[in-house]
């Protein structure tokens, strides 16, 4: 089943991989569920089934003219997790993909028995009056001004920050930048824009009374593209009973970066809800 129709029939690519209890991956903007196949594939071979599944107009799923709002996203995960007969699954958010799981928990209390976020957006990117340490709207203008004007351009460089990766040395290989950047390549144009909006502009802080599961939070301290004191550390203070862990000096994409470690933490977390 490498297809299930999402919320409103957009076609969704999936991926199931092992037995056991069942955990959900969603991934990052802008790229898909092959960025996480590292821990897919340890968390398979530990005994439970995963399911990656790439957003709307993403990677090999449906490129939607519409449809990118996190209500809409939420209600794709829901189909996903419905037509896999995924019960009961442990949520595991990586940036964007965060509040994919924020949202979902709100829509639909009471049917996720865990959640894991992962350098997450959530709760609130946007500066505004009531987030005056977010970032200003002209960050992420700037963002889509430059994929209008050369996207292949743009992803290589963005990439390269999302990685940490400097002039002198850089924690991943030029090949795991270019693999990033050729996945990112996979989206359609609209997606791509129209899902930083919603990243920047969606305020989770109405969801997070909804985190009422046993809940892990893990963000590096050198995340430059989404600042740990804005999401990981204010998102913790605000889930009651979260466990944060801080990856000293770690950049965004610690899928990468500091693949082994979010490995052991993430095994340790899932192993602990069969122990409690």
């Amino acid at each position: 089943m490498p297809y299930v129709e999402g919320s409103d029939g957009a076609e969704l690519y999936i991926k199931e991989w092992g037995d056991g209890p069942a955990v959900v991956l969603l991934h990052g903007w802008p790229l898909n569920a092959d960025s996480w196949d590292d821990q897919a594939y340890a968390i398979a071979n530990a005994g439970f089934r995963v399911i990656a599944y790439d957003r709307r107009g993403f990677g090999r799923s449906e490129q939607a003219w519409d449809g990118y709002d996190y209500d809409t996203l939420a209600d794709d995960l829901a189909a996903v997790i419905e037509a896999t007969e995924a019960d009961n699954p442990v949520l595991i958010g990586f940036s964007m993909g965060g509040g994919e799981v924020a949202r979902f928990l709100t829509r639909f209390p009471g049917q996720a028995r865990a959640a894991v976020l992962v350098a997450s957006v959530v709760p609130y990117l946007l500066q505004d009056g009531t987030n005056p340490d977010g970032a200003p709207e002209a960050v992420f203008d700037e963002i889509k001004a430059g994929i209008l004007e050369d996207r292949p351009k743009f992803l290589a460089g963005f990439m390269k920050s999302f990685y940490g990766a400097g002039l002198i040395s850089s924690p991943v290989s030029a090949e795991v930048i270019d693999w990033s950047t050729s996945l990112a390549l996979q989206a359609g144009l609209k997606g791509t824009l129209d899902c930083v909006d919603a990243f920047a502009k969606t305020d989770f802080r109405p969801d997070l009374a909804s985190f009422t599961v046993p809940t892990l939070i893990i963000h590096g301290t050198a995340d430059k593209t989404v600042p740990i004191d804005i999401s990981g550390r204010a998102a913790a203070r605000a889930i009651p009973g979260s466990q944060l862990i801080e990856y000293d000096g770690a950049p965004h994409g610690l899928l990468a970066t500091h693949k082994d470690k979010v490995t052991a933490d993430l095994l340790t977390f899932l192993r602990g809800l069969d122990a409690a």
